[in-house]
């Protein structure tokens, strides 16, 4: 219960400082994707499932937010949070190698997903500047924020679990 407790907040806190603060330091209107970073960590660190909950709660709260049709964000975090999550079992937490890897990888393929559903299906097939003016640069900025929360995250993940084998 303390854990879902924690993850919701956790989520709403990310949501919050992505749509808020972070887009006042955005650079070249590109800011980093918070959400994105805390549903591949917890898929990692928790698998599958836990990937899917943060990824589906985080998008819909974006899509609720910002989104035109509800649902696609949310999409697109949930094959993003199931995919990283079968990582869990090779995962070795103190390695942070592999998360930036897979959240490049996971940044790189929402922003491909995203041209997708929501630009391309509206005739605008200009791909490669897209790419190179929107995904590339946000997945570098993803990853350097990556290397600063990471930590925190894992720690709190640690915290959680110790509290969780305590009450057992």
């Amino acid at each position: 219960m303390r854990r879902r407790i924690c993850m919701c907040l956790l989520i709403f806190l990310c949501f919050l400082l992505q749509s808020t603060l972070f887009k006042t330091f955005s650079i070249g209107d590109i800011s980093p994707n918070l959400l994105l970073i805390l549903t591949v960590s917890f898929a990692l660190m928790r698998g599958k499932r836990e990937g899917m909950f943060v990824g589906f709660a985080g998008g819909l709260l974006s899509d609720l937010m910002f989104g035109s049709t509800v649902g696609l964000t949310s999409l697109l975090y949930v094959i993003i949070g199931y995919l990283c999550g079968y990582c869990y079992r090779i995962f070795y937490d103190d390695d942070i190698k592999m998360p930036v890897l897979l959240i490049a990888l996971s940044d790189i393929g929402y922003g491909i997903g995203e041209y997708g559903l929501r630009f391309l299906l509206r005739g605008r097939i200009d791909f490669f500047y897209y790419f190179g003016r929107i995904i590339i640069p946000e997945m570098i900025y993803t990853v350097v924020i990556t290397l600063v929360t990471y930590r925190l995250l894992l720690l709190l993940n640690r915290k959680l679990e110790r509290a969780e084998q305590r009450s057992v």
